[in-house]
């Protein structure tokens, strides 16, 4: 019996043993192909930089309001209208922090009519021009800067009366919103923003529209534009 004891306890060793080392020489084998097998290199992207100077183009539409008022009342109305123009500006960027100076100067087709008795019917309001200086504020994610804006607005306001010849007035006041620019291809950025820009109240003497008429406007300001990074 202890022959056979000691003789099956050899038998299941020298199993046990080939066992091991079969799996052994197999995890070895894995191990090698493992090591063999070419590795994919990460994708390594070069931080964009924002500082320096561009230059570019916009355009968009404007939605806002304009107050009219003369010794007979006053009256309310909306204007509308689209905007072309160009852009130019100057980035610094520091860190993650991007700080900049921007200026641009649009044609503007921003207009509105009165259709109230009081104090005029079919009174206007247009702005033929309106130019902004700006400074700006933004963070990077690399390609992609959101930013924050504000500065001054400029621009002519025009009140016409029915009858009479209208007069324009040169104005400055206020702007102030926000945007996202994104690097897209080598030098070239492309941006979207919204500005609120507040041209504070324009005259129209009575020689030129029959009673003295001041006329305020604001606007809502939608854009995109692109530009070019030297």
């Amino acid at each position: 019996m202890k022959r056979v004891f000691l003789k099956r306890v050899f038998l299941l060793g020298a199993v046990a043993l080939a066992v091991a080392t079969t799996m052994t020489a197999a995890n070895a084998a894995d191990l090698a192909r493992r090591q063999r097998m070419p590795t994919k290199a990460p994708v390594y992207e070069e931080s964009y930089n924002w500082t320096g100077f561009y230059a570019g183009i916009n355009g968009g539409g404007a939605f806002g309001n304009s107050d009219l008022n003369n010794t007979l009342g006053s009256t309310s109305y909306d204007v509308t209208g689209g905007l072309a123009g160009g852009t130019i500006g100057y980035n610094w960027q520091v860190g993650r922090v991007v700080y900049g100076l921007e200026a641009d100067g649009d044609w503007s087709g921003l207009k509105g009519t009165s259709s109230a008795t009081t104090p005029c019917v079919s009174c206007e309001t247009s702005n033929p021009w309106l130019a902004t200086a700006r400074g700006r504020i933004g963070y990077a994610f690399n390609r992609v800067l959101p930013y924050v804006t504000a500065g001054g607005a400029f621009g002519d306001v025009k009140i016409a009366r029915p009858g009479f010849a209208g007069e324009t007035d040169t104005r400055a006041g206020w702007t102030a919103g926000g945007g996202v620019e994104v690097a897209i291809n080598g030098p070239w950025t492309a941006k979207v923003e919204y500005l609120y820009a507040d041209l504070g109240s324009a005259n129209c003497s009575a020689a030129n529209c029959g009673i003295s008429t001041n006329a305020d406007l604001t606007a809502n300001i939608v854009r995109g534009g692109i530009n070019y990074r030297f």
